[in-house]
């Protein structure tokens, strides 16, 4: 398998599939669970925003969001699990993709999620978010690439509304470049979002904290580590490892015991997170 300069495998083909199938069987094999980790948190950071706002239906934008699992898992109230069984298990490679859709969309009038929200997904992968807006998950998206480009007219507007940014890995890939034009959209908005983001300790938080703070954010790092899933080789495992040397991070009982693992900071304007 192809691997990036960190050492970790390219898994660019599971993203740009008509439906999800592809995604959770490949995943599945690689154990990946941060999603299911950080549903907890995101909701927890959900009810915190409302308390402190008063917003009763807030928007989360979700960076990275391949096929909307993130709001897929807040919004059905759904687990990893599940969603393994649901695309990866037995009999899953029968239907098309039209009956995916069909049954994902049942799905979400069937369950009692986080109903008063609404999630807009960011990715570059246009069949992910074409899914993932059909099936239900999400209820808009951004197709953009914002490290390259700054958002047109209409991004602007669809990422000026959220009250919510977070993301579960996309980070490292993605850099303060996307965070400083979500920020500037946001303010033309009148919005200053709160952020939660898992990332791979492999990848230095530091520039986009800096941007933050730059914005009026303050960022704090939540205890522990979050395991995102397994090394697929020993080769991703040794040049991970190396990456992990190479900007100062102990692997020792952590990636060290076979799989990469994550950080969660979370961003607030000085004032919420200061109350």
């Amino acid at each position: 398998m192809r691997a990036d300069s960190t050492g970790k495998i390219s898994l660019d083909h599971i993203y740009t599939q008509p439906d999800p199938r592809a995604y959770f069987s490949t995943l599945r094999e690689l154990d990946y669970a941060i999603p299911q980790l950080a549903k907890p948190y995101f909701t927890k950071l959900l009810q915190e925003y409302k308390d402190a706002t008063g917003v009763r239906h807030p928007t989360v934008l979700d960076l990275g969001c391949s096929y909307g699992i993130n709001a897929a898992l807040l919004r059905c109230d759904a687990t990893m699990d599940e969603l393994y069984e649901r695309y990866s298990g037995p009999g899953s490679a029968e239907p098309g993709t039209e009956e995916m859709v069909r049954r994902d969309r049942e799905l979400v009038r069937s369950r009692t999620g986080s109903r008063t929200t609404r999630f807009v997904g960011l990715d570059t992968s246009e069949p992910a978010l074409s899914y993932a807006v059909r099936a239900g998950f999400l209820d808009d998206a951004v197709h953009a690439d914002l490290e390259e480009n700054d958002p047109t007219g209409p991004q602007r507007e669809r990422l000026a509304a959220a009250d919510l940014v977070i993301s579960t890995g996309c980070i490292g890939y993605v850099t303060e470049k996307t965070i400083g034009r979500i920020v500037a959209a946001a303010r033309e908005g009148g919005r200053r979002p709160w952020m939660a983001h898992f990332v791979l300790r492999m990848f230095p938080f530091d520039a986009v904290e800096e941007t933050l703070a730059a914005a009026g954010y303050e960022t704090v790092r939540a205890d522990g580590v979050f395991r995102q899933r397994r090394f697929a080789t020993a080769d991703e495992e040794s040049q991970v490892l190396d990456t992990l040397a190479g900007v100062g991070v102990d692997a020792g009982g952590v990636e060290s015991e076979g799989g990469l693992y994550a950080r969660l900071h979370i961003s607030r304007p000085r004032a919420a997170s200061d109350a």
